[in-house]
């Protein structure tokens, strides 16, 4: 019996099984939330820091709050997101008002806390809270600046090209 094509064909089953053992083994690495990152035209984690950091930057340098005295108040009512992608706009505002805050040139009213303290103040005042224990109507801070806006993007597709595929910049 001829035993080389034996011997052969098990070496080649060997020498399968461990490029298929090696070659598909994962990898992972961290990557922090400072570097940038680009795997595509899409929207990263890295454009939502250079986005406030150029807002906050640009509010906080210009009138009126380089002018204002005081800390004027603001009230965040939301950025419209009108781009092809699903963009968290609130996490954007979000870091904005911590920015802004941490500037320590405005304060912020709670928005979302408006019927909460509607709801209170009806219920002191209607009679099942004792007069000396009631909130003082008209005591809240008002608005002077909001903070809102549109996300935008231009999306340009490049000319016609023989290239099996087409880039588009956003």
């Amino acid at each position: 019996m001829n035993r080389y094509p034996l011997k052969s064909c098990l070496i080649m089953l060997i020498i399968s099984l461990l490029g298929l053992t090696y070659g598909c083994t994962v990898t992972t690495r961290e990557i922090s939330s400072e570097q940038e990152v680009i795997y595509d035209e899409g929207y990263h984690f890295s454009d939502k820091k250079n986005i406030v950091d150029a807002l906050v930057g640009s509010l906080i340098s210009k009138p009126p709050l380089s002018t204002a005295s005081g800390k004027p108040v603001m009230i965040v009512c939301g950025v419209a997101n009108r781009t092809s992608e699903h963009i968290s706009t609130s996490a954007i505002t979000d870091d904005m008002r911590q920015a802004l805050l941490e500037s320590g040139k405005v304060r912020f009213i709670n928005e979302t806390q408006r019927e909460n303290i509607a709801s209170e103040t009806d219920y002191q005042f209607s009679g099942r809270v004792a007069p000396k224990t009631r909130i003082k109507l008209a005591r809240q801070v008002g608005a002077r600046y909001m903070l809102t806006g549109t996300l935008r993007s231009i999306e340009k597709k490049q000319p016609h090209q023989f290239r099996l595929k087409k880039k588009t910049l956003i």
